[in-house]
């Protein structure tokens, strides 16, 4: 079987299995309309720690060590960990790999992370490199706005175009054993894409044109079509990008009646005062692993197209005068 198709996408030969899966965010989150979904709630944003950074580690460590026990597995039963964040260097992935005796690799895809590590742990598992692999992700809204905009003490003023980070963060094991009857069945690995977008609040626009080629690659390469889906998601476009994508597609592929994106799913709008939506790693992972997941299990959706989105700016980059490129990765979860 010829496993790669078109020029981004791969259809898994044997595709894995969603062995288990984990999500935990905080306060602000659990608040949100999909409250009831996630399996942990820490209202303490410092979990007990002494440092923002410290804290997100330790929402990592415990969706990776909470996913690993939700799947009735062992450390020695996990091949490989996948994950990544958004801290300079992913300080809080390697800390919270750290804790584990588990063979890591390391990942820098900014809020695309998920699907990126979700990609790689598939390939592992439908190659025969590993029998289960876990994929992992997280973000915290104190952390990354103290490393990308401005203190906290600061209280600047956020713009209208601005999103608010997740604190939270998921983990999922694929696995060869079939066990559930969600699979990965394809991936379509983005580009990095760029239209000048310049300003740091504003990570829908600069994210939106990097979805839009992602879905022109998939559904050119797969030659599926918006309606063979449930839902087609997007990780973290917000409003700004949502209107941005449906521009960027009209007149080619119509998505609306299907589509809907996390950081508009984790919040309310209305009532959280959290401009444009959320935003960060965790977004997305934890929409997915405790929402979208669950619907699938349960029989709610058959076909999912989940599209993490991320902005691949560093602190020093826009005082540099450099303009923010972006990344999206699918990838097509269906029930069997």
């Amino acid at each position: 079987m010829e496993k790669r198709i078109g020029k981004q996408t791969i259809c898994f030969e044997n595709p894995p299995s969603v062995k288990s899966y984990y999500s935990i965010v905080s306060k602000k989150e659990s608040e949100g309309p999909l409250g009831s979904y996630f399996d942990r709630i820490e209202k303490d944003m410092m979990f007990g720690e002494d440092s923002w950074e410290k804290a997100e580690s330790k929402f990592l460590q415990t969706a990776i060590q909470e996913v690993i026990k939700k799947s009735n597995l062992s450390e020695n039963d996990i091949d490989y960990i996948f994950a990544g964040d958004l801290i300079n260097q992913c300080f809080s992935s390697h800390f919270a790999a750290r804790e584990t005796d588990v063979p890591f690799f390391g990942l820098y895809g900014a809020c695309s992370t998920m699907a990126e590590s979700l990609s790689l742990a598939a390939m592992s598992v439908d190659g025969g490199f590993a029998k289960n692999a876990l994929a992992a992700t997280s973000s915290h809204f104190c952390s990354s706005e103290k490393q990308f905009r401005m203190p906290l003490e600061y209280g600047g003023q956020r713009t209208p175009t601005a999103q608010r980070t997740v604190t939270g963060s998921g983990a999922i094991i694929l696995s060869s054993d079939n066990s559930s009857p969600v699979h990965v069945t394809h991936i379509t690995t983005g580009k990095v894409i760029d239209f000048a977008v310049t300003d740091p609040n504003n990570m829908g626009a600069a994210m939106a044109p990097a979805a839009a080629d992602t879905i022109r690659a998939h559904f050119n390469d797969t030659g599926f079509s918006p309606s063979d889906y449930d839902l087609i998601v997007t990780g973290d476009l917000g409003n700004v990008g949502k209107n941005l994508l449906f521009d960027l597609l009209e007149n080619e592929i119509d998505i609306k009646d299907v589509y809907n994106d996390c950081g508009l799913l984790i919040y309310s709008l209305k009532s959280q005062d959290v401009h444009a939506g959320g935003s960060g790693c965790g977004c997305g992972a934890s929409v997915l692993c405790g929402k979208l997941l669950k619907d699938m299990e349960e029989g709610k959706m058959n076909k999912l197209l989940f599209i993490a989105t991320g902005a691949l700016l560093n602190c020093e980059s826009c005082f540099q005068g450099e303009s923010i490129p972006a990344i999206a990765h699918a990838v097509r979860f269906e029930r069997r």
